[in-house]
């Protein structure tokens, strides 16, 4: 486990592009592309706030998972700081192996050592595994989206 550094951008986009679709849910369905393109675009809004964390898994000094950690920006409920995992992703070779694990511990690690009161993050009600993960490493479910489909706007 590492800290990321700018010569990690390229493994952090290709890696969370390729990811992106496992986070979108049945009732919004998009291309990859689109999801790559939403990766891409949360990427540019972490890298525009300096006190993101980035942070590394790594096997045999190979990466193969990112998390990305916002510590800058106040929960919308308690107007806190707080610690929010934006994003994190494993290599499909890596998964199941405690990556995910060592990449949430870190994270809140990092949390605890900033002070911050709480660690969230979303995940898609039907990512069984990696919601399975979080349950595991103490996460409670606090809020639901819930979300209509209307069809299409031409209807």
């Amino acid at each position: 486990m590492r800290r990321g550094h700018p010569g990690d951008h390229a493994y952090i986009e290709a890696l969370g592009a390729d990811t992106a679709q496992s986070g979108v849910s049945e009732v919004r369905p998009v291309t990859g592309d689109i999801a790559a393109l939403a990766f891409r675009r949360l990427l540019t809004f972490c890298e525009l706030r300096p006190e993101t964390v980035v942070l590394i898994a790594e096997s045999e000094s190979v990466p193969v998972g990112f998390l990305l950690l916002i510590v800058d920006i106040p929960d919308d409920v308690t107007q806190m700081r707080q610690a929010f995992v934006a994003y994190m992703a494993v290599e499909p070779i890596a998964r199941r192996r405690g990556a995910g694990r060592l990449l949430l511990a870190e994270a809140e690690r990092e949390a605890r050592k900033l002070g911050l009161p709480h660690l969230s993050l979303m995940v898609t009600a039907g990512n069984v595994p990696a919601r399975a993960l979080y349950a595991a490493m103490g996460f409670t479910e606090e809020r639901a989206i819930m979300t209509k489909a209307l069809g299409s706007s031409a209807e």
